[in-house]
């Protein structure tokens, strides 16, 4: 009996250190996809009766919770509703992953539709250690993205080629066939200033890095909220909501140091200095330790720019 006891501890230690190793915030790259998107995904109390875990990213976009997790032969399994094939009626993502080589290596499949099947990898989120403090950053020379007279400097997302934006009178607007438009240039620390304007229910977002959207939105008389306006989508809401009317011009001021984000929304400082745990679902990847562009959605609703700057942030002497 004794002997049976030992090995019966031996498995169950064995097995809660196994799946210990799950625990942690993981960078997702999926392969199969039609268009550049980063997925992320953050497990904790894996080893214990207290497993719990949150997903970002497409089809399913953002979640706080996963509301159902679980852990068995060595194999993290969950499921959450999408509207992956845009079907009336939700669908059920059925999510998989091993941890193996420190890596988790998962797959994705649409309960019964073997063709919806992808694979992906997971890899731990980078510490980015830089801290904003102004005594350490300064503003390098302006980078003027958008001039006013074309749309020199920036591409389609992935392989889409309709523009479906147009520049007149020095008005960077969307339109008829919207599509995202995103940066040639890639940033790591910066200061971002933005004009911009939004149309009656009109929904835009700036994504920084191309991962982190900050929301812009026609909701000024909403109280303030992790997806209203001002907000980082899903992960960070502003202590007030200081949007204006659709047809005002507005403004946007934002540092990003590390994972450290400021919020300034006509201006008014909605967020200082949180931090960001991961991408939103906007992200064209997961690269976290990496530069990246700047993003402007534009297929959610109308919207107009009409300044666009990035001021590289240099560390003082």
């Amino acid at each position: 009996m004794r002997v049976v006891l030992l090995a019966a501890c031996a498995l169950t230690c064995w097995a809660a250190t196994t799946d210990d190793q799950f625990n942690g915030r993981w960078d997702i790259s999926v392969n199969g996809l039609s268009s550049p998107r980063g997925w992320w995904l953050e497990v904790s109390g894996a080893g214990t009766n207290n497993l719990k875990g949150k997903f970002v990213g497409a089809p399913v976009g953002q979640i706080d919770e996963i509301p159902k997790l679980s852990i068995s032969d060595g194999e993290l399994r969950f499921a959450l509703q999408t509207r992956y094939r845009r079907t009336p009626a939700p669908e059920i993502g059925l999510y998989w992953a091993r941890f193996e080589d420190g890596k988790l290596k998962g797959t994705f499949e649409i309960e019964g539709d073997p063709s919806s099947y992808l694979e992906w990898t997971g890899v731990r989120a980078p510490q980015l250690p830089d801290k904003d403090d102004p005594l350490i950053w300064k503003k390098g020379d302006a980078v003027v993205l958008f001039d006013g007279h074309d749309l020199t400097g920036w591409q389609t997302v992935g392989s889409v080629r309709t523009l479906g934006w147009t520049v007149k009178d020095g008005i960077l607007t969307n339109g008829i066939g919207n599509t995202n438009l995103v940066s040639e240039k890639k940033f790591m620390n910066f200061a971002l200033d933005v004009d911009f304007r939004l149309g009656p229910r009109g929904n835009s977002g700036i994504a920084l890095r191309g991962r982190y959207e900050v929301q812009l939105a026609d909701d000024p008389d909403r109280p303030p909220s992790n997806r209203g306006s001002g907000a980082i989508l899903g992960r960070i809401a502003p202590i007030i909501n200081a949007a204006r009317l659709a047809g005002d011009w507005q403004t946007l001021s934002v540092r990003l140091v590390g994972r450290q984000v400021t919020v300034v929304l006509n201006g008014t400082r909605v967020i200082d200095r949180q931090n960001l745990d991961g991408p939103t679902d906007i992200a064209l990847d997961t690269n976290e330790g990496e530069s990246g562009p700047i993003l402007l959605q534009g297929d959610r609703g109308p919207v107009a720019f009409r300044k666009i700057v990035v001021y590289p942030l240099i560390k003082r002497p």
